[in-house]
């Protein structure tokens, strides 16, 4: 006997997982496939695959919906009912199907005829299983049309489901030599005298991506993605950053496919930057750092949310990430915007504002000076070019370099702004 877990939203890793499982059941012949299941619910694509997937399994399916105060809401109600044996344990609830329309995470309001073509597709698609398994149709549909919740003892009496069971040990002793009629009509009889239950387990790569498409984890990587690119734009050649920032923001665009994703939170969040921006150019006594972090916290909170779950990037997570990341993003913008007034250090525009020696005249015509060691063709400065020529042995400051050609002014002149052309 084969075991699977499905305990969260559904997704379409989890989806994944439970097809593999299936498929990895019948290979090696199992007498049963259990999965014991708390879900709220999730999305329909992913829904319909894992149902899929139980109606086409070669091995007898039995869904258990463990441990008291689960559910199997919504897209979970859906896959209980396609189970060759569906089982509750005291305590737990299903239903509550209707379907959601969701745009940026939140509920929208529909034309109504396209809200018909929805609700009547997924009552066909309910209808078409529930039928087969000769379970209770006309209540099944109302769990999609009205939104009804059901407790397994309401679910038992309105034969939604086929038992309830105090424990998985009582489920099994309950399912051996049971008679069952699978979906293709087929009848069989589950033998489970001495049953060795083999759990199917996530894979490495599975685990990862489930992990990825966290809330939690989804707004770390989008965080450290956005700043691992600013650093790189503002620090060319550190590679390091970018490289990490660009993985990491690959990996949160991955996980947006997959969770309800709201702009507002999206904004708050590039408005949270801004601020931080402001911040560092403009001293704002704290006040717009300040802002930033609470609109980066907002943004954190309203990232994530879908109407059928809880699920959401945590405040923990939100305060932990929001405060050094503002610290951090605040030093690097400052230390960005004072470079660009640092004198360069290297090439000719670090002769700007050196001092030299004339060696050779300067007059209507170039001269030479020595400058940091070096003998540079000079020419008088456009700001200069009234006044006399400047002698030899005289102290000048370069004001300005323009290919091989130095332009200067006496040093005893008060320096103006310089720049470098």
């Amino acid at each position: 006997m084969v075991r699977i877990d499905i305990d969260g939203e559904i997704e379409p890793v989890l989806a994944q997982y439970v097809e593999n499982g299936i498929a990895r059941a019948a290979d090696e012949h199992a007498s049963l496939i259990l999965i014991r299941m708390d879900t709220p619910g999730g999305l329909g694509e992913s829904m319909r695959a894992i149902i899929q997937a139980i109606l086409g399994s070669q091995v007898p399916v039995a869904i258990y919906v463990e441990p008291s105060g689960a559910r199997a809401a919504s897209a979970g109600f859906f896959i209980l009912e396609s189970a060759d044996v569906a089982a509750m344990s005291p305590g737990t609830e299903t239903g509550a199907a209707s379907p959601l329309l969701e745009v940026g995470g939140f509920p929208v309001q529909v034309d109504p005829t396209l809200r018909k073509k929805i609700m009547q597709d997924t009552l066909a698609f309910l209808r078409s299983y529930v039928s087969r398994r000769g379970r209770n149709v006309p209540l099944a549909e109302k769990a999609v049309t009205d939104a009804t919740a059901y407790s397994a003892k309401e679910a038992l009496n309105d034969h939604l489901i086929d038992l309830i069971a105090d424990s998985e040990s009582s489920l099994i002793a309950e399912l051996n030599g049971r008679a069952i009629t699978r979906f293709d009509g087929s009848q069989t009889t589950l033998r489970l005298d001495h049953p060795v239950i083999v759990d199917y387990q996530m894979s490495a790569r599975e685990r990862f991506l489930s992990r990825i498409v966290q809330p939690d984890a989804f707004f770390i990587l989008l965080i450290v993605g956005l700043l691992g690119l600013y650093v790189e734009f503002t620090h060319p050649g550190l590679v390091a950053p970018g490289v990490i920032g660009g993985i990491c923001l690959i990996l949160a665009l991955f996980a947006m496919h997959m969770l309800p994703v709201t702009m507002t939170g999206f904004l708050l969040i590039l408005l949270a930057i801004a601020l931080f921006v402001l911040e560092a150019k403009f001293s704002g006594h704290g006040i717009l750092g300040i802002g930033g972090v609470i609109s980066l916290v907002l943004g954190a909170v309203l990232l994530v949310r879908s109407p059928m779950t809880t699920g959401g990037v945590g405040l923990g997570v939100a305060f932990g990430v929001a405060l050094p990341f503002a610290v951090f993003f605040i030093l690097i913008a400052r230390l960005v915007l004072r470079s660009r007034s640092w004198k360069p250090e290297t090439g000719t525009e670090s002769l700007v504002g050196a001092l030299g020696d004339v060696t050779e005249p300067i007059g209507t015509a170039k001269g030479m000076v020595f400058v940091n060691g070096e003998l540079w063709r000079a020419t008088r400065a456009e700001t200069d070019a009234i006044a006399g020529p400047i002698p030899k042995g005289a102290r000048v400051r370069v004001v300005k370099v323009k290919g091989l050609t130095l332009y200067v002014e006496p040093a005893d002149t008060p320096p103006a702004p310089t720049r470098a052309g």
